[in-house]
């Protein structure tokens, strides 16, 4: 798959893109979920992405804190600008307000 994918194998994106793709991993379904939660932040997501994404996470059964693992675990390798850019968004898709635990945190 790899030499496919460096020859820009025309045929490769038709087998393994797409919504077919993930099913053809040899991922756990929790690992894909996790990888793709981290890709997103790399490429600076869509909002909505991000309540798929961490669904998809949760569904295969990775916790909130794994998710932020991984935020965490990217850092070095996309920079903490995005990372923090991607924080709220997926804070939000996590069911956490944000803006909530700001309030209460200036409250004295």
């Amino acid at each position: 798959m790899l030499r496919r994918l460096a020859l820009n194998d025309k045929h490769f994106a038709e087998e393994y893109a797409g919504d077919a793709g993930p099913s053809r991993a040899h991922l756990d379904p929790r690992t894909l979920a996790l990888v793709r939660m981290a890709a997103l932040v790399a490429v600076g997501g869509a909002i909505p992405s991000y309540g798929a994404e961490a669904d998809a996470a949760v569904s295969a059964g990775a916790t909130a804190e794994e998710i932020v693992d991984v935020l965490i675990g990217i850092v070095p390798i996309v920079g903490l600008p995005s990372v923090v850019a991607a924080a709220p968004r997926l804070a939000m898709a996590l069911g956490y307000d944000v803006n909530d635990a700001l309030e209460r945190a200036s409250d004295p």
